[in-house]
């Protein structure tokens, strides 16, 4: 399968009477076996075409301002796909076939919530910066190859350069001592590129305790020296 990768952006500004602009973006994307078609606004996707389930699927969280694009939509996402796979057999017949540029992606791994063990928990793997979009991905724990539990997002494209980013996520339950690694292989590497998690939980720190404890000892002590001493003074009287 050839790496070519041809993409198809057309943006509309939007002015409204406050003078506030918005970018309204559509981007069709395709190889010689497969495609994308994703619609966005201000730099975000809102939406993508879903070829498999032969639907646009929105992409809003739950937060959003929900709303629908127009029936004909995805019909039109497939006809974008035809137009951009004979332009993409075009393109590779007149520059025969040549070298596909390529960004190597950048990625980090971190916790959805804070660790807890025993308590389940999301390990996200965040890729960005790459190209093509072509990208394979792998997870380990304590050394072995773990394919249960995981996932990844639809694939997304950086407006600022056309460049992708993705999400791998991997659901696991810390225990203390365990390592996890995400690791990445993309054509514009020199070799797989791997970030580690390791499980570790702090223990609880005696500081606040000691001066809770000495603090409180102080105290009592300060009581009984006045009480003493109030003592005596009734006394002398």
């Amino acid at each position: 399968m050839t790496l070519t990768w041809i993409l198809l952006l057309l943006t509309q500004i939007i002015c409204t009477e406050t003078k506030i602009v918005h970018v309204d973006i559509r981007m069709d994307g395709c190889t010689d076996s497969d495609g994308d078609g994703m619609y966005g606004l201000d730099g975000e996707e809102m939406a993508h075409a879903d070829f498999t389930k032969g639907k646009i699927v929105m992409t809003l969280p739950e937060f959003a301002d929900q709303f629908t694009y127009v029936e004909g939509t995805y019909e039109q996402a497939v006809g974008n796909q035809e137009v951009c796979k004979h332009n993409l057999g075009l393109s590779i017949q007149a520059n025969k076939s040549p070298a596909v540029a390529e960004a190597p992606p950048m990625s980090s791994i971190y916790p959805r919530d804070e660790v807890k063990v025993g308590t389940g928990n999301t390990l996200i793997c965040y890729i960005t910066g790459f190209y093509p979009p072509q990208i394979n991905v792998q997870w380990t724990k304590n050394n072995k190859n773990v394919t249960q539990g995981v996932s990844s997002s639809q694939l997304r494209v950086n407006v600022n350069d056309g460049s992708f980013s993705q999400f791998f996520t991997l659901k696991f339950t810390p225990q203390e001592g365990d390592m996890y690694t995400c690791t990445v292989e993309h054509s514009a590497l020199e070799g797989p590129m791997t970030r580690e998690f390791d499980v570790e939980v702090s223990e609880p720190s005696l500081g606040p305790s000691v001066f809770c404890a000495v603090g409180l000892t102080l105290g009592l002590l300060g009581v009984a020296t006045g009480t003493f001493y109030l003592v005596k003074g009734n006394q002398c009287n």
